[in-house]
């Protein structure tokens, strides 16, 4: 693949094949990262691009917070282009708001945070599958602040990530959890310095793709419907996520690589 189709850029999202790792990054720090509709359809043509791109096995969302003096990951949904008449556009039909939200992929997404994730930009975090932030970040669904309501997932996701009553405490409160509460509760998964949350992200994309993808894509499904379906469901679906990795090629590699006593040589086949 060419540097040019390993690497998309436009004024509000960048998108750059490292490796195996997709990087996205918002890129409005000026109005501290809000969704507007060109961001949404930018946001949606990045994960078209890691879905595609057969070297690239996971994604890590970052956010531009360069001039900032109060770091924001993201403020969520553009108030300025809502007041406009523009409110469509910051949703897509296939990834709802923000092109991500409810997007439907295969592979993972690790979100790298620091500074303030606040309403929609909470939403955004808790679409992805993991989460690295710093200590100066923090994440707050402030709807109720301005008489709104949390309509990208935040409701059920939240309660999700860190049981019901600290999610019901936030949200009617409106108040943010600091990056160390968020930690303990376990939103965050790894809790790092200032400056540091992409590179701690990339680390942990790097012992992801260590692994054999499809058993990492099938695993991730699994674990992503353990949050609505049943046992028997979920059974189903274990035993088909073993069927795609026991025809694979990938498996005879692992097992010679054991074996051999030697790093795998995976394919994603």
């Amino acid at each position: 693949m060419s540097d040019a189709e390993n690497t998309t850029e436009n004024t509000n999202v960048t998108y750059e094949a490292r490796g195996r790792v997709g990087l996205i990054t918002l890129n409005r720090p000026d109005a501290r990262n809000a969704v507007n509709g060109d961001v949404a359809e930018a946001m949606e043509a990045a994960i078209d691009q890691m879905e595609a791109g057969d070297e690239v096995w996971i994604g890590v969302l970052q956010a531009n917070t360069e001039g900032q003096s109060r770091p924001v990951f993201c403020a969520g949904a553009d108030l300025k282009a809502i007041n406009s008449g523009d409110a469509a556009r910051l949703s897509t039909e296939r990834g709802n708001f923000a092109g991500f939200v409810y997007r439907e992929r295969k592979k993972p997404v690790i979100v790298a945070v620091d500074g303030l994730a606040t309403a929609g930009g909470c939403e955004i975090v808790l679409a992805a599958d993991l989460v690295v932030a710093t200590t100066q970040s923090s994440f707050g669904l402030a709807e109720v602040k301005r008489n709104l309501i949390a309509g990208a997932g935040g409701l059920f996701r939240l309660p999700r990530a860190i049981g019901k009553s600290a999610a019901m405490e936030a949200i009617l409160t409106g108040e943010p959890i600091p990056a160390q509460r968020a930690y303990e509760l376990g939103l965050v998964s790894r809790l790092v310095e200032p400056g540091e949350a992409t590179n701690e992200a990339m680390r942990l994309a790097e012992q992801i793709t260590a692994n054999a993808p499809l058993a990492v894509w099938e695993s991730r499904k699994v674990v992503l419907a353990s949050e609505y379906e049943d046992d028997e469901a979920l059974k189903s679906m274990t035993n088909s996520a073993m069927g795609v990795v026991m025809r694979s090629e990938d498996l005879g590699e692992g097992l010679t690589a054991f074996i051999e006593k030697r790093a795998p040589n995976w394919t994603g086949r």
